[in-house]
């Protein structure tokens, strides 16, 4: 790849310029009292026009800064739906009222620094931007957890994503600084050409073992996943829904640029596809049977999103491009589903103060569209047809007996499937099969309301309108030299 100088790169560079800008406008905006009430409009202006950025501004495979990034169309797609998360998680903010409305200014800030953050991860090509860019999302993570300071639970979440996080990011500096003594650069395409000459496997599985620390904590990959449901049960609920995509995303984003330009076209004798697929058996079966023993349902969907990991997992253990189109096809499905759950379950919080399972009981005799699009929710989470989520766990699979490697993962995998329905349905159970003679009918505001029905029709929209999404990322995978 040809570099570009600092100037040089500043043209391809805009989107995330405009970003810190919207950055600068918000913050701005929210310490000017008579300012304070634009900031909901300030973010949602300057999103679309990052996004519409992206759109004019052209993907470039060449280095940017001397070699430290690369928004190249690999890149652009992730950063696609991040933005998307991000903006559809501050619209249904604004009369939410998990997160007081003192600190929304802060909190719509913080959102668009994490997501420059995530912009920052999928396009690092360096051991340093590598680091950088997650404790880039790692710190206001924090903060946002934590955003209701008067509440005791978000307080107690903030400080064990803290403790957690600087855990895990010690262990990764402590990895990433066994490739830089190997090789003596920070460069990973410099290091992937030097790592051939390695003679010592032992520090580079090391290596390899506490960096995964990094990104599994990242993606809540079993056994660093110990945060993940009790973060998502003390943060604000819009900030677990947040959490629960956005950052897998990017997670997932960097795990296949790092390991796939290091390892996967290399001679190196380094199995880390095995340990990947231990990691997805351990990830799915341990987030699919926690999940049986919830009665709240934010640590619910914890779990479920934990076993969605696992999933993900599977196809990052077989080598290959079909892997990674897999994995982008899956995210992009997961988007949608996880965060629409989300957003019903934001509603019943808000309107019913429905927290547990037992609340949601006859909710489908007073909110019979939400209910019914709830289900499509469910039923896609599930990988249960005609969903979006069938026919994304369908070639998630398909990897496994197109590669013939790992066949016990796959009958692991169909296994844990059938467990998570009981959980799902146990929350259709509730909603469709018991009663409750005191719940009244409650409307929800306009923007909760449509996020939900918009983000639910997927799952059966895209049942029948996948086949360009899957030839698109076939070809962009294809393009992207990694392998």
């Amino acid at each position: 790849m040809n570099l570009f100088t600092n100037l040089e790169s500043l043209s391809l560079y805009l989107p995330e310029l405009m970003a810190v800008f919207l950055i600068l406008a918000i913050f701005l905006s929210e310490s000017l009292p008579n300012y304070r009430h634009l900031t909901f409009n300030i973010s949602i202006i300057g999103l679309l026009l990052i996004a519409f950025t992206m759109f004019v501004v052209p993907s470039s495979n060449k280095l940017l800064f001397q070699g430290m990034i690369v928004n190249d169309s690999f890149s652009y797609y992730f950063k696609y739906l991040i933005i998307l998360s991000t903006f559809s998680v501050i619209l249904v903010s604004k009369k939410d009222n998990s997160v007081i409305n003192e600190v929304k200014g802060e909190y719509y800030g913080m959102l668009v620094i994490i997501m420059l953050g995530m912009f920052t991860m999928v396009s690092a090509k360096n051991l340093l931007m590598i680091y950088l860019s997650i404790e880039l999302v790692s710190i206001p993570s924090y903060i946002i957890a934590g955003i209701s300071k008067n509440d005791k639970e978000s307080n107690e979440a903030s400080l064990k994503y803290v403790i957690y996080g600087s855990f895990a990011s010690g262990i990764m500096l402590f990895g990433l600084s066994f490739l830089y003594g190997l090789t003596g650069s920070t460069d990973i395409n410099f290091i992937a050409n030097n790592l051939i000459t390695n003679d010592n496997p032992l520090t580079l599985y090391i290596s390899i073992l506490f960096i995964l620390v990094g990104f599994g904590y990242k993606i809540s990959m079993v056994p660093f996943h110990y945060w993940t449901p009790d973060v998502y049960q003390g943060a604000p609920i819009t900030v677990t829904a947040f959490l629960s995509v956005a950052p897998k995303i990017a997670g997932f984003a960097i795990m296949i640029r790092f390991f796939y330009t290091l390892f996967a076209g290399s001679s190196l004798d380094v199995n880390w596809p095995e340990l990947i697929a231990i990691f997805s058996a351990l990830t799915m079966t341990i987030g699919n049977i926690l999940a049986l023993k919830q009665v709240n349902i934010k640590r619910l969907l914890a779990y479920s999103s934990i076993s969605h990991v696992g999933y993900m997992l599977l196809a990052f253990s077989i080598v290959g491009p079909q892997s990674i189109s897999s994995i982008m096809f899956y995210l992009f499905f997961y988007l949608f589903m996880n965060l629409s759950a989300f957003y019903m379950a934001m509603y019943m919080s808000k309107a019913y103060n429905a927290n547990n399972i037992d609340d949601w009981n006859g909710i489908a005799s007073k909110a019979p569209i939400l209910s019914f699009f709830m289900v499509l929710s469910l039923a896609s989470l599930a990988g249960l047809p005609p969903t979006s989520g069938f026919v994304a766990k369908v070639y998630i699979l398909r990897n496994i007996f197109i590669g013939e490697q790992f066949m016990w993962l796959a009958v692991v995998a169909i296994i844990n499937t059938v467990i998570s329905l009981y959980y799902y349905f146990s929350i259709v159970k509730a909603m469709y099969f018991m009663e409750n003679p005191d719940l009244e009918a409650k409307k929800s505001d306009k923007f909760l309301f449509w996020s939900i029905i918009i983000f639910s029709s997927q799952n059966i929209l895209f049942y029948f309108y996948w086949s360009q999404l899957w030839d698109y990322l076939d070809s962009l995978v294809s393009n992207m030299g990694i392998i």
